[in-house]
C-alpha cells in the first residue's frame, strides 16, 4: 500500500512539473551571451604607450579581475610608428558590463594606485584619444573561446555591411553554417560579436588566433578550397552581406590574459 501510495505521489509531481512546464513556456537554459569592449589606443610615441601599458598591467586588469573581467592586450604585428595598442575587456553579460563600470569609479584600491598615472598624465595626456567598440556575442560562440599557449599571433578581422538587414544575415551566415566550417578547417575562432556601437556600424567582429603566418595561410587556403563554403557562399539568401572587410594583426603582449 505505502509503494502505491509513493508511486502515484511521484507521478502526480512529475506531471504536475511537466504541465507546468508547458504552460509557462519554459524552455532548458541558454548560456547568457558575453560582451566585449575593445578599445584601440593612439599614442604621440612609444613614451606614451609605455606609461598606459604599465597602468594597464599594475593597476587597472588587477582590478577588472577582481571583477570577474578577463583582460586581452596586443600590439599590432607590424609595430608601426605611432604605435597602438588594442585591449580587450571580457564582460559576462551586459548588466555585469554596466555594473562593473560604476563600481570601479568608487574602488578605493583602484583610485589609490591609479591617481599617480592620472595625476601625471592630465596635463600631456596619456595618449592621444581612444576609440571603443561594445560586442554582443553570437549565439553560435556565446562565451569567449581560450587560445593555446602557442598562440603567436592574433587576425583581428571587422566586416562592415551597406544596411543592418545585410548585417543581420550575415550573422545568420556565421551562426548557422560558417562558424562551424571554421572550426573544422581549423580557423581557431575565439569569439564573434556583433558591434552594438562603435565607429564602424553596421558591422561584426570576430579573431582568431595562429602559431604563425605559415599557418594562417595554410587554413585560410583550406577554408576557401573547401565544398562546404563553396556551396554556402553561393546561396542567395548570404548575397551582399559584405561591404569592406578589415583585418589587423596583433601579438599578444607579455601580461596579456588572452
Amino acid at each position: 500500500m505505502k509503494r502505491r501510495n509513493f508511486l502515484r505521489s511521484t507521478a502526480l509531481l512529475t506531471t504536475t512539473a511537466i504541465t507546468g512546464n508547458a504552460l509557462s513556456g519554459a524552455n532548458p537554459a541558454q548560456p547568457e551571451k558575453e560582451i566585449y569592449e575593445w578599445r584601440v589606443y593612439h599614442f604621440k610615441n612609444g613614451g606614451q604607450k609605455r606609461k598606459l601599458d604599465e597602468y594597464y598591467r599594475d593597476v587597472l586588469i588587477p582590478t577588472l579581475n577582481e571583477f570577474g573581467v578577463k583582460v586581452g592586450a596586443f600590439n599590432e604585428y607590424g609595430m608601426d610608428e605611432p604605435p597602438k595598442a588594442y585591449y580587450m575587456l571580457v564582460f559576462s553579460s551586459m548588466a555585469s558590463y554596466l555594473q562593473i563600470k560604476n563600481r570601479l569609479w568608487s574602488h578605493i584600491s583602484f583610485l589609490d594606485k591609479s591617481k599617480d598615472f592620472f595625476k601625471s598624465t592630465e596635463e600631456h595626456g596619456a595618449y592621444v584619444r581612444f576609440e571603443t567598440s561594445l560586442l554582443k556575442a553570437f549565439d553560435a560562440i556565446p562565451t569567449f573561446r581560450q587560445p593555446e599557449k602557442e598562440r603567436g599571433l592574433l587576425e583581428l578581422r571587422t566586416y562592415e555591411s551597406n544596411n543592418e538587414e545585410a548585417g543581420q544575415r550575415k550573422i545568420r551566415m556565421f551562426n548557422n553554417e560558417e562558424i562551424a566550417l571554421f572550426d573544422k578547417v581549423g580557423l581557431n575562432p575565439t569569439f564573434f560579436g556583433e558591434i552594438l556601437a562603435g565607429p564602424q556600424m553596421p558591422a561584426l567582429m570576430y579573431m582568431l588566433w595562429f602559431k604563425d603566418m605559415d599557418e594562417r595561410k595554410e587554413k585560410w587556403s583550406r577554408f576557401g578550397a573547401s565544398p562546404e563554403w563553396k556551396k554556402m557562399s553561393s546561396k542567395k539568401e548570404y548575397e551582399n552581406t559584405v561591404s569592406v572587410v578589415n583585418k589587423k594583426f596583433l601579438l599578444p603582449m607579455d601580461f596579456s590574459q588572452i
